[in-house]
């Protein structure tokens, strides 16, 4: 497995992959969650230009995509002197590699370097794929008190979204506190 920059070339690959890991959502009950369109093309563009755009590519195993298209992606941005964590997303095919794990790491360790002090994100609490998984990779939630104001931003954009139907949870992880 290799990390590298988003390009151009793989933004319609990293929206089916949005879909494919999305679907997964259904036997949860999610289907609202399920059916979610995947980041438009302008926004994933965004991203990338920005640099907070990155993707693993790997050519291994059965039904494998080839060498260097994308098998997961991480979508990043700068909130309140930290980098969130937008979106995280492996292909089913690709699941149960530590792929997200891996991707997850290599955002901490440029921004480390970068000097930032912690990544965030914000999930559903009770899906094991999601806060369940981010304390495993070193993320805690965060009690009301402790969301900086992006983050109350960016809540306040989920819930209209409707995703509050679910538990939803902010999570921070410390960078260079050892």
């Amino acid at each position: 497995m290799h990390i590298r920059a988003a390009a151009e070339r793989d933004l319609r690959r990293l929206q089916q992959i949005e879909t494919a890991a999305g679907g997964i959502f259904r036997e949860l009950g999610m289907d609202r969650v399920a059916d979610d369109v995947p980041p438009p093309l302008p926004a994933l563009r965004r991203y990338a230009h920005s640099g907070g755009l990155w993707v693993a590519v790997d050519g291994r195993g059965e039904g494998a995509a080839p060498e260097d298209e994308p098998v997961a992606y991480v979508m990043t941005e700068p909130v309140d002197g930290n980098v969130h964590i937008e979106q995280v997303s492996v292909h089913p095919r690709s699941a149960h590699r530590r792929i997200g794990r891996a991707l997850i790491d290599h955002v901490a360790r440029r921004a480390e370097a970068a000097g930032v002090p912690a990544l965030t994100l914000c999930t559903f609490a009770e899906v094991p794929w999601n806060a369940p998984y981010y304390e495993r990779c070193g993320f805690r939630v965060l009690a009301g008190y402790e969301l900086t104001p992006g983050l109350h931003n960016i809540r306040a954009e989920e819930a209209r979204a409707g995703l509050d139907r679910w538990p939803r949870v902010c999570m921070r992880r410390e960078l260079g506190a050892d």
